[in-house]
């Protein structure tokens, strides 16, 4: 079946589904059970059942401090829970590390971007591959052995790059880019290996307006060529634009589930997102001040990282 009618079939699925805090979905890809995670006394996480449904874009939201990135750590390996467990496309991943979750299929972006600065663009997507030969230190000495799967992992980062309008950037370090630039970087590198979900940790902080309709249209492009995206954002109008699907978190917990207009006006989501503010339309733009200060905070962090590294010996 076409990629484009699998994912019109899966958000058409979605529509029968119950509007409530961890409701079965009809093909999920990721099922989380009993998952918690706490520091210092302090619940991050405490979340009971929570499944992501296959080839559509879910949008995790909360205010800050609601456990988000927490959970997107624990998934992906970068953090051991308390309890709980978790399958990944019929494969339990709980304590799996982290090389070994990406080698399944589940890859991740960070708010701030892991670029390596001192390494040109092209040799941050050639990282991002799988079955390199010339990782093992005995083929590396046999030519040979390595440089027929170097030139297919080049070219396969050459078409990524010019899918993202990086191309003419392959030589310059990826240090020197901006920092929607870096976010192009981040998720293209994650298409390297090929993934069946991609988590975006908040793609839209500290990126030029200038970029953010780019990034749309790739993170759109990736649920309609079949990768199954879950992403983290404050931006309310990005979530209702894109996603097809909305997780609220709040205090660590899942405290509502559904579509953006139904989620964005449910009671228990203005309670929990907006605190004061529960007389205002949650699609407000005065709502979006939240989102605009910690991107702007991101933005400064970014640019400060990329301070540090020019001014290296």
């Amino acid at each position: 079946m076409p990629a484009e009618q699998v994912v019109d079939q899966a958000r058409r699925s979605l529509h029968a589904v119950a509007r409530t805090p961890g409701v079965p979905k009809p093909d999920p890809l990721l099922v989380a059970d009993g998952v918690r995670r706490s520091f210092g006394g302090v619940n991050a996480v405490d979340v009971d059942h929570l499944e992501v449904q296959k080839h559509v874009i879910t949008a995790l939201i909360g205010p800050n401090g609601a456990g988000k990135t927490t959970f997107f750590n624990l998934m992906t390996g970068f953090d051991r829970p308390d309890t709980g467990s978790w399958v990944f496309d019929g494969t339990p991943l709980g304590g799996v590390a982290a090389s070994r979750v990406a080698k399944a299929g589940m890859v991740r972006t960070f708010q701030l971007t892991k670029a390596l600065a001192r390494m040109t663009v092209l040799e941050n997507m050639r990282l991002g591959a799988r079955d390199q030969p010339g990782e093992n230190l005995f083929t590396a000495l046999v030519k040979p052995l390595w440089a027929p799967r170097e030139r297919e992992i080049t070219d396969k980062a050459m078409a990524l790059l010019e899918r993202f309008k990086l191309d003419a950037k392959k030589d310059d370090f990826a240090g020197s880019l901006s920092g929607g630039q870096r976010k192009l970087l981040e998720m293209a590198r994650a298409l390297m290996s090929d993934p069946t979900l991609v988590m975006l940790d908040e793609p839209m902080a500290g990126v030029n307006p200038a970029l953010t309709q780019s990034l749309l249209g790739h993170i759109t492009d990736l649920r309609d060529t079949g990768t199954t995206v879950l992403f983290v954002e404050h931006d309310m109008h990005m979530v209702r634009h894109i996603s097809d699907w909305v997780v609220v978190m709040a205090q660590g917990q899942v405290v509502a589930e559904g579509p953006p207009g139904e989620v964005m006006a449910d009671q228990a989501v203005i309670d929990a997102y907006l605190g004061a503010h529960h007389d205002t339309d949650l699609g407000d733009d005065a709502l979006l001040d939240e989102g605009g200060v910690i991107d702007a905070e991101a933005e400064a962090e970014a640019e400060a990282e990329a301070d540090t590294e020019e001014k290296k010996p």
